[in-house]
């Protein structure tokens, strides 16, 4: 029972997908970081659904390319970017960290916030337009798990920038052995996964979010002095724009070596 408990207050928190309403107390959250992935999953199904309906109606790829940046957004309802805006805000203050902390709480959405959303979604609409392969766009598909993996086992080990806050609810509660067990294995299982779908694409992918992973902890302990749940949705938004455009280079690296 907490185990079902765990997964619903995951997917309540962190999707839009329906859900029984589950008391919110400590222990009905105690492993729902371990089911923060499988929220990845249903993005990665959604996505790979629609492509595949696409190219059974000979939908064009600008139409495929716009639901299927928008599939994330629809899943979530956006709060992994709403952490992204206010990263973006209060990095582009320059302040002192308690500043940009205090920046990071404002509802208010800044300039460069928009104008950063605007970049990155059509860098991200560009970018799945232009898959056409099966491997990448499964590559793709699967990063979105990996990507939750990561934000789980940086949740569980990154140093806290705030001692209250979303993600500190999911902290706190959680039996951390087992959690963090559980993310790596769900991590190494899915970059595995990636690299046998499609060899280059597989592993372009991997080593970008990989990367993205040391850039987080390294930019949300300079800029506010460890991890909030802000720096998560950003995090988790710069991976999975990471993974689809170093996919999509793995791609192209393999058909010049076959040519």
């Amino acid at each position: 029972m907490k185990l079902l408990k765990s997964f619903a207050s995951a997917f309540l928190m962190y999707s839009r997908i329906p859900m029984p309403a589950v008391e919110w107390k400590e222990e009905n959250r105690r492993y729902a970081l371990c089911f923060f992935p499988l929220i990845g999953a249903v993005i990665g199904g959604m996505f790979l659904l629609w492509r595949y309906v696409c190219g059974l109606l000979g939908i064009g790829s600008l139409l495929t390319g716009v639901v299927s940046a928008a599939i994330p957004v629809i899943v979530t309802g956006g709060i992994h970017l709403d952490g992204f805006c206010d990263v973006v805000d209060a990095k582009a203050s320059f302040a002192d960290n308690a500043k940009k902390l205090e920046i990071m709480s404002d509802p208010h959405i800044g300039s460069f916030a928009v104008i950063n959303l605007a970049v990155y979604l059509l860098l991200q609409t560009a970018v799945m337009c232009e898959i056409s392969s099966i491997g990448t766009a499964a590559v793709t598909a699967l990063g979105f798990i990996l990507s939750r993996a990561l934000s789980g086992i940086g949740a569980v080990c990154f140093k806290s920038a705030k001692s209250d806050g979303a993600l500190q609810s999911f902290i706190r509660p959680a039996h951390k052995k087992i959690t963090l067990s559980v993310l790596i294995l769900m991590a190494v299982t899915v970059c595995t996964a990636m690299a046998t779908v499609s060899l280059f694409s597989g592993i372009s992918a991997v080593l970008s979010a990989l990367c993205c992973f040391v850039y987080y902890r390294r930019s949300s302990y300079k800029n506010f002095g460890g991890i909030t749940g802000d720096t998560a949705g950003w995090f988790l938004q710069i991976t999975e724009l990471a993974i689809p455009i170093m996919a999509l280079v793995g791609e192209k690296f393999a058909e010049v070596l076959t040519l």
